[in-house]
């Protein structure tokens, strides 16, 4: 991969990937991927409704599945992107996992803990904060939450 920027776009398209599979579940389409090093070691979407959990968020689940593949609680080295930006739930999973980087694509006004309404991840006062780089393809990232909830309406 070339630069930062292109970097930041390739794994977010991958996140994109996992909202849309999001969708056709009925789910709300949001997206996570982890990544260590170059390499994607965790992907997930939203499957609250399917596990009936309400934890089941994207982050939590590829949190999980990271954890899981470097045999640590500790992700130290790793870099998450996610489609929306992370509610406080899993603002706070990122922090106590010890994420290194959050990349998010859209903001969150109503639930975002990354910035939006609060910003749980760099408070000064926990003794782990993320570097966090937003926007990055918002408008996809955006268009995709918008059209399930556009189509949702409709048929209910």
């Amino acid at each position: 991969m070339e630069d930062a920027a292109s970097k930041h776009e390739y794994f977010m398209r991958q996140a994109v990937i996992e909202a849309e599979k999001a969708v056709e579940k009925d789910e709300v389409p949001v997206g996570a991927i982890l990544v260590y090093g170059d390499r994607i070691i965790a992907r997930a979407h939203n499957q609250r409704e399917m596990l009936k959990d309400p934890t089941a968020h994207a982050e939590m689940i590829a949190i999980t599945q990271a954890a899981s593949y470097l045999q640590s609680w500790r992700l130290t080295g790793t870099t998450i992107y996610v489609t929306l930006e992370p509610c406080a739930m899993c603002a706070g999973a990122l922090v106590q996992s010890r994420v290194d980087t959050l990349v998010y694509g859209t903001v969150d006004k109503k639930a975002g803990a990354c910035a939006s309404v609060i910003n749980l991840v760099q408070e000064p006062r926990f003794n782990h904060r993320l570097k966090v780089i937003p926007n990055i393809l918002a408008d996809e990232c955006k268009y995709v939450l918008q059209k399930f909830f556009l189509e949702n309406c409709r048929t209910k």
